[in-house]
């Protein structure tokens, strides 16, 4: 009976699908209008500092575990070892890499993906396809709605979360969404990113290793 309720329409569709969209076009096209000098700075010091491409791209499933492409700013190098494999992300990821991480600033590219429709400012973050194997059917609650650039779940631990806690979190947003929610998420993350707070530069096991574990 839970399951069942969990995987039904979300209880606030109308506010996801109607209001939600529409200040998500208007809060993302004033926020790439207003840090238009900043994405295009940012883009001219990692040209210089790691070449290109500049926007890392991969394939990430959104509402639905419907397929679209993120875009982010580059944070790491494509140095490969002797027999041409590439180093682990943690050799590869450089000093201006790490500071675009700790600010956030890594993710502006992502307002494009919120104004095509892709996602929204608040949500579930978007994981990689590898993982859709690995969630327990509860979890996939999270594909409900649109995902987002910040989320309960990164608000409430960030990256320092295990996965358990982080899908909680996710299913929690999905049943409890509104604008006071979603207002109330972004000025968290607005507050997390200015103190650095919560930023683990080395995220936690990945979520198929950790799973795999389990079973």
């Amino acid at each position: 009976m839970c399951d069942e309720k969990i995987q039904s329409k979300p209880k606030h569709w109308f506010y996801d699908k109607i209001i939600k969209r529409f200040l998500d076009i208007v809060f993302s096209l004033i926020a790439l209008i207003l840090l238009s000098p900043i994405i295009l700075i940012l883009f001219i010091l990692i040209r210089l500092k790691m070449g290109s491409p500049v926007i890392f791209k991969q394939k990430r499933p959104g509402k639905d575990e419907r397929i679209f492409t993120l875009y982010k700013f580059r944070s790491m190098t494509d140095e490969c070892d002797e027999y041409g494999e590439l180093l682990p992300a943690t050799e590869r990821l450089t000093p201006f890499g790490k500071l675009l991480r700790k600010t956030s600033l890594d993710e502006l590219p992502e307002l494009f993906n919120v104004l095509k429709g892709d996602m929204s400012l608040v949500g579930p973050r978007p994981l990689r396809i590898r993982y859709l194997p690995y969630y327990y059917e509860h979890e996939r609650v999270r594909h409900q709605v649109r995902p987002g650039i910040t989320g309960l779940a990164q608000v409430s631990g960030r990256n320092n979360l295990q996965w358990d806690y982080r899908f909680a979190y996710d299913v929690k947003y999905v049943e409890e969404q509104s604008l006071w929610l979603d207002l109330k998420i972004i000025f968290l993350t607005i507050k997390k990113v200015f103190k650095g707070s919560d930023v683990a530069l080395h995220s936690i096991a990945d979520l198929d290793q950790a799973r795999e574990k389990q079973r």
